[in-house]
């Protein structure tokens, strides 16, 4: 569908692909921008299942309201998505709010729990507790039963978490995340963690684990190279993963789209989890946007207002 933009998310990618070190997939827009909200003004011709659907099988018609996460291109007043990476509005929301949901929520249900299989009453911890990603991950695990440990670079950011949910937000430059962690949790360690730091986290992201324990990887801004001794999983029956969304084929985003409507969006609807909206601004104002980012001064999204 090509859907008329009314607001667009600010993500970390859309930094990284500005500096040269995240392009966009083949056949993708080079122009950044991986999730907006809008309303339809045209729909593709109908294929051999039939008109655009989205991955619940809602047929979509022009003037719907819909959010939709992208392979590129949302930085624009229109863009073209697949019908299966679309998903309705969640009832009370408005536009702007709605553009802060496909990329973290989609990213945070398929691997924290598709892929890290988070369960009730386990322990969780997110590293970049007030990023997009971690301000989400803290609401629906909390939402869905689990205990949540966060980190963070200041006092008052540890702070925005646990007001947030989390039992426990743990300030990374002056206090030890292991000791922290071990120490919440009864020395047992956490059952899921969520990083975006990689290399320089890793053995100590192991070393609190619980056993069965499973580390989810879905960044590497410190780095990728890393030794593992191995035999440290084998004897604690430890797990690591990790994915990446943008290069996934839409029939897989659908895949993903589909469980977010169906366990996410009544939690939405619902008030039990909200996007954290730190600043709405003019699309013009991309450049602050992106520089407040960078800086690190920012709590949850920062959210590009781009037609009425």
């Amino acid at each position: 569908m090509l859907i008329r933009v009314a607001a667009a998310g600010v993500n970390r990618p859309d930094v990284m692909q500005r500096r040269g070190m995240y392009p966009p997939p083949p056949g993708a827009s080079d122009i950044p921008g991986l999730e907006v909200a809008g309303h339809i003004v045209a729909c593709g011709p109908p294929d051999d299942e039939g008109p655009p659907r989205s991955a619940n099988g809602r047929v979509w018609r022009v003037g719907d309201a819909v959010c939709a996460l992208l392979a590129g291109g949302g930085y624009a007043e229109q863009v073209a998505a697949p019908g299966v990476q679309c998903l309705p509005v969640p009832d009370g929301l408005d536009l702007c709010t709605a553009a802060a949901l496909p990329e973290t929520y989609f990213t945070v249900w398929t691997n924290i729990f598709e892929r890290g299989r988070l369960q009730t009453g386990e322990w969780l911890l997110v590293h970049g507790g007030t990023s997009g990603i971690g301000t989400t991950a803290i609401q629906l695990a909390v939402a869905r039963g689990a205990r949540v440990l966060a980190t963070a670079g200041t006092d008052d950011k540890c702070r925005a978490c646990e007001r947030l949910g989390a039992t426990r937000a743990i300030n990374y430059r002056s206090d030890d995340f292991v000791a922290a962690v071990k120490a919440a949790t009864g020395d047992r360690g956490a059952d899921v963690i969520l990083d975006i730091v990689g290399a320089p986290y890793t053995m100590r992201n192991l070393n609190c684990l619980a056993p069965d324990g499973r580390l989810v990887q879905i960044g590497v801004m410190g780095g990728s190279a890393v030794e593992l001794p191995l035999i440290l999983l084998m004897r604690r029956r430890l797990t690591i993963t990790g994915s990446t969304l943008r290069n996934r084929l839409p029939r897989e985003k659908g895949v993903i789209a589909a469980a977010v409507e169906r366990e996410v969006w009544p939690l939405v609807a619902r008030g039990a989890v909200r996007p954290v909206i730190d600043a709405v601004v003019p699309l013009a104002e991309v450049v602050g946007a992106h520089e407040r980012l960078e800086r690190g001064d920012v709590v949850g999204k920062i959210v590009l207002a781009v037609t009425g």
